[in-house]
């Protein structure tokens, strides 16, 4: 019998790994002359905001790896009730997107320890930060690099999306 032929995954698709095999696929991209993108975050709750911006860090350029942080670096940035779901879960649920071509996980708080391996084209940070507050953009530079700010989608974030919750169920405690 047969078997149905199945639908090749682009020679860069990746998904979730480790940084080692990371590094790997970012060296096979540049000796194609590809553009390797990067970007990260703790990507607790996906969103629409999130979904926009990593579609507008894929455009810019052809690689798109993203670094999603560990459930004890999430802590250290967010506060002792986050992240709502485990550094797995949210890592496999961003390689599941269409516009991301791998991911890993990082237990540090900043990306600049895995930028000065992997030395991208460029970095991508969101817009609600100013480019003097990103800490990684030496880094980044350093490497060759530069950093570009995707849009912000105003009350688009994960911090939002909790607050309304917590007060939606208040008031259901409240008519209850």
């Amino acid at each position: 019998m047969r078997s149905k032929p199945t639908a090749k995954k682009p020679e860069l698709k990746g998904g979730l790994m480790p940084l080692s095999k990371i590094r790997t696929l970012v060296k096979k991209a540049k000796s194609k002359g590809l553009t390797v993108v990067t970007t990260n975050g703790c990507f607790d709750i996906l969103h629409l905001g999130h979904i926009r911006y990593l579609s507008w860090a894929k455009r810019q350029g052809d690689l798109l790896i993203v670094g999603v942080n560990s459930d004890a670096s999430v802590r250290r940035l967010k506060g002792p009730k986050r992240p709502l779901n485990a550094a797995r879960e949210r890592a496999e649920l961003v390689a599941a997107l269409k516009p991301v071509d791998a991911v890993f996980i990082f237990n540090e708080t900043t990306p600049t320890i895995w930028l000065k391996v992997l030395k991208p084209h460029l970095h991508v940070k969101g817009a609600d930060r100013a480019m003097r507050e990103i800490i990684e953009k030496r880094v980044v530079e350093q490497g060759g690099g530069r950093i570009l700010l995707a849009p912000y989608i105003k009350d688009r974030s994960t911090t939002t999306i909790v607050k309304k919750t917590a007060s939606a169920s208040r008031d259901m405690e409240l008519r209850c």
